[in-house]
């Protein structure tokens, strides 16, 4: 089974990329935003638990993140792979994640961390929010602190996953197409 996590900055094409990843390797796309979305909308017991952390402002615990994960896991058993997007974002995360999926035999196959220049991820994010309307990639400050949050926060993952091995840093420069080559190349080595 290939599990992928995939990361990048603000900007450095997760989305696209990760299209192109489920098609290319028939992995099924594990967003958690999505699957809070989906559980709260369904009424699940988890779905539950999470809107009530979400309505008083606060994060939705690691441990009903995992839950989550672990029912999407449960229930496309006949998956060739899954692509974590998102998620993990802290090493708690990340060792929480490895204990699933090392549960089941199936741990993260590698980490792909697409990396962008810091300029490049201005001028596409400020490009993005001419036609997205979002407000957030219409603001240079903005922009810039959201880069560097990301950069602080990641560091760790990065180390982890380097660690065992798994991580993967991918030029994210250049055309779509020269990008999902290079990610091609790194799962094709794994």
């Amino acid at each position: 089974m290939l599990n992928l996590v995939l990361f990048g900055p603000p900007g450095a094409g997760k989305g696209t990329q990760v299209e192109f990843l489920i098609e290319s390797y028939g992995l099924v796309h594990l967003s958690t935003g999505d699957l809070l979305r989906n559980e709260i909308a369904a009424s699940t017991p988890l779905g539950i638990e999470a809107k009530r952390y979400m309505d008083n402002g606060e994060l939705v615990p690691d441990s009903v993140v995992i839950g989550m994960i672990k029912n999407k896991l449960e229930n496309t058993s006949d998956a060739k792979g899954f692509i974590f997007d998102g998620f993990p974002r802290t090493v708690a995360q990340a060792e929480a994640l490895d204990q699933l999926l090392n549960t089941n035999g199936t741990p993260v196959s590698g980490m792909l961390s697409l990396e962008v220049e810091k300029a490049e991820l201005v001028a596409r994010l400020l490009n993005r929010g001419k036609t997205s309307g979002r407000s957030d990639d219409q603001d240079e400050s903005i922009i810039e602190n959201r880069i560097n949050v990301y950069n602080e926060k990641t560091l760790p993952l990065k180390n982890y996953y380097a660690a065992q091995d798994k991580h993967f840093g991918i030029n994210g420069m250049g055309s779509i197409a020269e990008i999902a080559s290079r990610l091609s190349d790194a799962v094709n080595a794994l």
